[in-house]
């Protein structure tokens, strides 16, 4: 059985499921519109206060939303099928740890330049591929016990964590440990507090999601017809679940929704769920509609799945020239206009007045840089596909 992409067919390993790769790509896709917006656009407030942002503004945002729990859960599941290719659970645990060491250096290091063009160590942000390698070392652990401890404690964490919404950093002994675990926030230390590092992904929900998406491996094994089954399932009981549970306003947000003026304005409130970190709504919000998605994108064997396949199938890659590329795009149109260059490279997302654009021309960046990234990602998931170094799985 092989598969072809790009005009390149290779042997298909039997447990590869399509609609992951394709998923994957995806949402990586939909990650750059965030992206871009974030360097591109003219609107300085947040995006999702629909009392002064556009629907479409709105929209912008929230689509992003399904971006990094959906990668998150899908990492766990990968993590699964590769203990099937032939790995022993000594080499998967060593694996998911040194990856997850790696990622977190890369997010202080290659990343964290890619976002800002600058060398200036006073300022500091770790997002979500920190959160991935950590979860990813958590996971090396986990791994040793049996999968329905994984589920259990990787299901009381998603299901629990918002029981401690109401703590708050100083309300800890260790107010920066708890910014890193649950309430996202910044450490400043140094002389007069000059330097600071900002923890934009608290860790706990996040090592629950990747936990749960190992689980979720198992049932990708079943033959095609039985493993839709349990997507259905799956998939829109989480759909079902965020509605009753958002409608009664009891748990699983810390943000209630209230009725507005319009019942457009309802619905937005409505599905405006809390990402920092993530709700449990907000959770079943996004990965709900992923996995019931995941029966249909198997059959998508055209030009479009083949498409996506090629971003899913290097995530990493692509992430690190996604940023670079859209940066890039931002510093070149902005000396083009006259900006002074430290416009892009004295801070992240902060402009002066005059820099910004308009959605339309937002949207025509992001597919600019999409189509700017797809022949690199193609060559090298070809290589990856060819050669099978142990090093590519880092990249």
């Amino acid at each position: 059985m092989s598969q072809t992409v790009g005009e390149l067919s290779l042997p298909k390993p039997s447990n590869r499921v399509p609609s992951i790769d394709i998923l994957r790509g995806i949402i990586m896709v939909v990650m750059a519109l965030d992206h871009t917006r974030d360097y591109f656009s003219g609107f300085g407030g947040d995006p999702l206060d629909f009392h002064h942002a556009s629907v479409i503004m709105f929209f912008t945002r929230w689509i992003t939303h399904f971006c990094a729990p959906v990668f998150v859960f899908l990492s766990g599941a990968s993590a699964f099928l590769s203990l099937n290719r032939g790995k022993t659970k000594k080499q998967a645990s060593w694996t998911l740890f040194t990856r997850g060491v790696w990622l977190i250096i890369l997010e202080v290091t290659i990343l964290r330049f890619g976002w800002a063009f600058n060398l200036d160590y006073h300022r500091v942000f770790v997002q979500v591929i920190w959160a991935i390698g950590w979860s990813m070392i958590f996971l090396s652990v986990l791994i040793w016990l049996p999968e329905i401890w994984i589920a259990i404690i990787g299901g009381i964490i998603v299901l629990g964590h918002n029981l401690f919404d109401r703590i708050k950093p100083m309300d800890t002994a260790h107010p920066t440990l708890w910014k890193v675990l649950h309430a996202q926030g910044s450490w400043k230390y140094g002389d007069h507090y000059t330097y600071s590092i900002g923890f934009y992904y608290p860790l706990i929900p996040w090592i629950g999601v990747m936990a749960l998406g190992y689980c979720f491996g198992r049932i990708l094994l079943k033959p095609a017809a039985e493993r839709n089954k349990w997507l259905y399932r799956i998939g829109l009981s989480a759909i079902v679940g965020f509605i009753v549970l958002r409608f009664s306003n009891l748990y699983g947000n810390p943000n209630p929704w209230h009725h507005q003026d319009s019942h457009l304005n309802t619905l937005l409130d409505f599905i405006r769920c809390q990402k920092y970190p993530p709700s449990l709504l907000y959770l079943l919000m996004t990965i709900g509609p992923a996995i019931t998605a995941m029966p249909l994108l198997d059959k998508l064997n055209n030009g479009i799945g083949r498409f996506f396949t090629v971003y899913g199938r290097v995530p990493l890659f692509y992430y690190i020239l996604h940023i670079y590329t859209i940066h890039g795009l931002a510093l070149i149109t902005g000396l083009a206009m006259g900006f002074p260059i430290s416009e892009f490279t004295s801070s992240m997302f902060q402009h002066s007045q005059g820099w910004g654009f308009s959605l339309p021309i937002v949207y025509l960046y992001w597919a600019m840089a999409v189509l700017i990234l797809y022949l690199p990602c193609r060559w090298y998931m070809r290589i990856k596909m060819q050669y099978r170094k142990w090093w590519m799985g880092y990249l």
